[in-house]
């Protein structure tokens, strides 16, 4: 749980450390930013439902699948883009917070439940 929520401890970044993360954003292909983007919102969903929040409690359990899923997709994305653990992390962070500001949870979370399903997790 603590690697899950990681990305989301590092939503409170100062401004500073948003603008270099910004500027360290690497690349990503349409493949690796979906994965990022769905391990995000599972992370979040997760933390919702941890703390009861009735529209988290709709998603089937976070837990275990989202978080095995989170563990191994951002392994991947470490090896992929030669980032480090707090890189990845900030990469993550970036992601959860454009998420929650967008309001997009709930608009990726079918593409992305189709996706932990397809991992086999």
């Amino acid at each position: 749980m603590k690697l899950l929520m990681a990305p989301l401890a590092v939503l409170m970044l100062s401004p500073a450390a948003q603008a270099q993360e910004t500027a360290a954003t690497p690349q990503l292909t349409a493949q690796q930013s979906a994965t990022l983007r769905c391990s995000a919102a599972f992370a979040i969903v997760a933390q919702g439902q941890s703390e009861g929040v009735e529209a988290a409690l709709a998603y089937p359990p976070m837990n275990k699948r989202g978080r095995e899923f989170f563990v191994r997709s951002t392994a991947r994305l470490m090896d992929e883009l030669s980032l480090d653990r707090t890189a990845l992390q900030e990469l993550a962070a970036k992601e959860a917070r454009d998420l929650q500001n967008e309001g997009a949870v709930d608009e990726v979370m079918p593409a992305c439940l189709m996706m932990l399903d397809a991992s086999g997790l």
